[in-house]
């Protein structure tokens, strides 16, 4: 999601400032369809789990790197199919990754927004969050509320990603 003449504040690209206008935008896409579906406070980690793991599909998902406001309503779609419960999301954002990797390394310098990228990423690797075991069957009497139930640390993605799917559908 390269944006032509936004390398730098200047468009020199001599150690000058450079703004990740890409995952920024991309940043701001998710965030506004989880905030309008209302499943998560915009303070809790299940949310920025579902916006960054938004957040990652749109930037990805733009390989021509031209996505503008009037585009969005027409890839939801295709955002949708990406973060279906079926679909191999984690394998198809590492094998982006490593293209925009790849494709990174033959240019000038380094991409502020593939380095935001990358950052979401790891952090929806490498964090855990209690969630509720939907797989657990409960050994004794009913679960009379949410938060009695079973609890599993779940990598943030995972719960993240059906947030993020469900936010799109209610759009």
């Amino acid at each position: 999601m390269l944006h032509r003449g936004q390398e730098s504040t200047d468009g020199a690209g001599g150690g000058e400032l450079t703004v990740p206008m890409a995952w920024l935008y991309a940043e701001y896409i998710a965030d506004e369809l989880l905030r309008s579906g209302e499943l998560m406070p915009p303070t809790s980690f299940e949310f920025r789990a579902g916006r960054d793991a938004l957040a990652l599909t749109i930037f990805l998902s733009d390989t021509d790197g031209e996505l503008s406001g009037i585009q969005v309503v027409s890839q939801l779609e295709n955002w949708l199919s990406l973060t279906a419960y079926d679909q191999p999301w984690q394998d198809w954002v590492s094998e982006r990754m490593a293209a925009l990797t790849a494709a990174e390394a033959a240019t000038d310098g380094p991409s502020p927004d593939l380095d935001l990228a990358r950052t979401a990423w790891r952090w929806l690797e490498e964090t855990e969050l209690l969630a509720p075991d939907l797989n657990a069957v409960p050994g004794g009497g009913p679960v009379t509320g949410e938060d009695e139930g079973p609890k599993v640390w779940t990598p943030a993605w995972q719960l993240g990603l059906p947030l993020g799917h469900l936010a799109i559908h209610l759009f």
